[in-house]
């Protein structure tokens, strides 16, 4: 195994926590990236760039400044400019997106969606407005008709199939976690707002700024710095009983004709991750691609200044992080909390604090923000676990954070 890096002195914890995600709890390649107040303090990455060449390891030495070093991790080792699919994360910078158009007097939040999109008013759903898109309420976290991967990355086909579908229940009366659709759903507000697509908007307004290593939409010229995804199995030392979900959780995810599988199955037959077309798809739910210094680097611009970029003012922090909704989530069928966007600190996602939002990737990845310490956190993996919402990997590098703030 091959483990590189720096951390800054306190946040040897965070080491500590990364080298034992190979360890126990079967990391095969992957990277944390934490700044505190715009610095970044901790910059790791280790294993292997494709999950089905991962070999194990063992503990990688210290070096100089932090550093820590390894051995080999087989024929492709994950290197410093190793880039990932981070799956749901990438509904974070979705959110910033409309915050921003919002921020900028583009957009009202308060709005009904039909107000920029008017197809979509169609069947029960005038009352939708754009903040209950944000915060899983627009009440169409399914489609009657599933898309195939193609028709997936059509934007026309996509919102026609999102303005025509009859909402499970009515827009603002509940919440339920929008898998798929919350990417058509916000990827075509942004389109008729600004007449690009949220890939280019991303591109230009917020990754080009902050020279963030992040993508929806990959270009071709960057697809050779994305490792290979594979699932994962949770070790035997990880503790298996503990992470058995509840019984109404697997039935929902065993029952074909719940909201749960039907939303996780708005694309169906499940695309391949690893295939480069799907990756140069722009789907703002679900395929963003990012360096965990990138996802880290986003999320610290927007509670503070980043080599003299911020993208947030404090009025849309308290956006982001004010809860809108909480309770039983009629899709995942746990309790969540979400603000504007963002999942927000509790059982569901545990993140660093009361005042902290983010949104981790099903299966591993995940990226937040923590106003109160001025931390920003980015972890991203290539091995997938049977997790949607608090992965052991990157909690256990949340507490490692935790740990060294002296909480």
């Amino acid at each position: 195994m091959n483990v590189n890096g720096t951390v800054a002195e306190g946040f040897e914890p965070v080491r500590t926590a990364f080298l034992r995600n190979f360890e126990t709890l079967g990391d095969r390649g992957a990277a944390v990236a934490v700044y505190r107040d715009g610095r970044k303090v901790v910059d790791l990455w280790g294993g292997a760039k494709n999950a089905d060449e991962a070999t194990g390891g063992s503990d990688g030495a210290d070096g100089a400044d932090g550093a820590v070093t390894g051995g080999t991790a087989g024929p492709a080792p994950w290197e410093h400019s190793t880039a990932q699919i981070v799956r749901s994360a990438t509904k974070g910078v979705a959110a910033a997106v409309l915050l921003l158009l919002a921020q900028r007097g583009e957009l009202d939040l308060d709005a009904p969606v039909g107000h920029y999109w008017p197809e979509f008013k169609a069947r029960g759903k005038e009352r939708a407005l754009v903040r209950h898109v944000l915060a899983h309420r627009a009440g169409v976290p399914v489609l009657d008709r599933p898309l195939t991967p193609a028709e997936a990355a059509n934007p026309d086909v996509t919102a026609a199939a999102v303005a025509a579908q009859t909402p499970a229940w009515d827009p603002g009366s509940d919440h339920g976690y929008h898998a798929q659709t919350y990417g058509w759903l916000t990827g075509e507000l942004v389109r008729r707002v600004t007449g690009r697509s949220i890939g280019t908007w991303i591109a230009e307004e917020i990754a080009g700024p902050l020279g963030l290593d992040l993508w929806v939409g990959l270009p071709d010229a960057q697809a050779g710095r994305v490792g290979r995804v594979a699932p994962i199995e949770a070790p035997a030392a990880d503790g298996g009983l503990r992470l058995r979900p509840k019984r109404a959780v697997a039935e929902a995810y065993a029952d074909p004709s719940s909201l749960t599988r039907r939303a996780f199955g708005a694309i169906t037959p499940q695309p391949d991750e690893n295939d480069p077309a799907y990756r140069a798809a722009v789907l703002p739910a679900s395929n963003g691609v990012a360096t965990a210094d990138g996802l880290a680097r986003f999320y610290a611009s927007l509670i503070g200044e980043v080599d003299g970029v911020r993208l947030f003012t404090p009025e849309s922090v308290a956006l982001a992080r004010a809860e809108q909704s909480a309770g039983p989530d009629r899709v995942l069928v746990v309790h969540t909390r979400f603000g504007l966007g963002y999942m927000l600190h509790g059982s569901a996602s545990p993140l660093l604090g009361d005042g902290s939002f983010g949104h981790p990737g099903r299966g591993g990845s995940l990226g937040f923000a923590d106003p109160g310490s001025g931390i920003a956190f980015g972890y991203v993996t290539n091995g997938f676990r049977k997790s949607v919402t608090a992965d052991p990997r990157a909690q256990a590098l949340v507490r490692a954070v935790r740990t060294a703030l002296g909480e």
